[in-house]
């Protein structure tokens, strides 16, 4: 079945794909979103245990998807891989930088008589949880406001955006109202998950302070990812986008994602399904007792990054256009791999749903018992 599959649609298939892994990412940044809250819902040594604790038994799944969804774009847009990371390659170094001090924070934060302090490692974790998501915001919000790159004849990528005579090497995306809104929401978002996250995994009956600045960390940050997303939103039905012609041609065309929203009317339905369950989630857990506030929105979460992801790359528009020539941009088209690549590729993919069951189970032992007060007191793991 799989070597019936054309081209053009093992290209979309693959975009799709690699959509999916990438909204997942989104969803397990409630790991870094715990992290930035950890100063500000605990407030005693006790509290602070089960909080890292309780993100700790997850900090690797987070980067390992994110490198998951690195690897398959590589595999399968190794045009887009290299432009990106080769050219952007500061703000990607920067990124993986945050994700490594976060390893080495769960690794050392309470290693006896470690050089640093328990506190420099917990403010690493805070830098990985904000620097690290809205860089990562602002790097998705260029598949829209596009970047400062040019190709020539044999995909030789020169990146030009000088400040003060320094090559900001894609560091520039951040200076992007769009993107650095896209980013700001991206972490806020994080923040609410990470509050649902900790009241579904901790055992918060001994805890019960805990527990309320949790329902109304919940809250107080939906509030503020609010205002942002609706800005994102606003643009993305307003601004103008790189579209492309039967010859490849691109140019820019007004309300284009508009356009794309409307001719994709499952993509319309699925970001205004994620809003609501996302909504629903915090409501749920802020205002009433109920500790499932996760499930939904991290579902939501899911549904609007996929539609993020998937909205600037269909519909004959380009996903990563260039600012500075618009016939450098490029699309899923011009950028893939060969169709005995793709075609390979997918036949490996056929064993990504048991991964998928395997992770389920193993995440189910592991949270099959709240995380209680005694655990941490007895042997505390992070």
């Amino acid at each position: 079945m799989i070597s019936n599959l054309d081209y053009t649609t093992l290209q979309q298939l693959w975009w799709i794909i690699a959509s999916i892994v990438g909204a997942l990412f989104l969803f397990l940044t409630f790991v870094q979103g715990g992290q930035t809250l950890l100063w500000q819902i605990a407030k005693t040594d006790i509290e602070k245990s089960l909080v890292v604790t309780s993100l700790g038994r997850k900090w690797e799944m987070p980067f390992t998807t994110l490198v998951l969804f690195g690897g398959a774009l590589f595999a399968a847009f190794p045009k887009f891989y290299a432009t990106s990371f080769g050219g952007a390659y500061w703000v990607w170094i920067l990124i993986l930088f945050s994700f490594i001090i976060q390893a080495v924070s769960y690794q050392y934060r309470k290693k006896p008589n470690n050089l640093l302090g328990s506190t420099v490692y917990e403010g690493f974790l805070f830098i990985n949880g904000s620097v690290g998501i809205l860089l990562i915001g602002a790097a998705v919000g260029t598949f829209y406001t596009g970047s400062n790159f040019t190709l020539d004849l044999y995909n030789k990528v020169t990146w030009d955006y000088t400040l003060l005579g320094i090559n900001l090497r894609g560091l520039e995306a951040a200076f992007s109202l769009f993107n650095l809104s896209l980013g700001i929401f991206l972490v806020f978002n994080a923040r609410v998950l990470g509050a649902l996250y900790l009241l579904n995994s901790i055992d918060l009956s001994s805890t019960p302070d805990l527990e309320s600045r949790l329902r109304k960390g919940a809250w107080s940050n939906f509030l503020i990812a609010l205002p942002f997303l609706l800005y994102v939103l606003i643009c993305l039905l307003l601004m103008k986008g790189f579209g492309v012609d039967d010859a490849g041609v691109v140019s820019l065309v007004a309300s284009k994602y508009l356009s794309n929203l409307l001719a994709m009317p499952h993509l319309l339905i699925m970001l205004l399904l994620g809003i609501i369950l996302v909504l629903y989630g915090v409501v749920s857990s802020s205002f009433k007792t109920s500790n499932k506030g996760i499930w939904f929105s991290g579902l939501g979460t899911v549904f609007v990054g996929l539609v993020v992801l998937i909205l600037p790359a269909f519909n004959n528009t380009a996903f990563y256009p260039s600012k500075l020539d618009l016939q450098s941009s490029l699309t899923i088209y011009n950028s893939s791999s060969s169709m005995f690549t793709l075609t390979i590729m997918t036949y490996v993919a056929l064993g990504i749903p048991i991964v998928l069951a395997y992770v389920v189970y193993v995440w189910k032992l592991m949270d099959s018992k709240k995380l209680t007060v005694e655990e941490v007191t007895n042997e505390e793991s992070y």
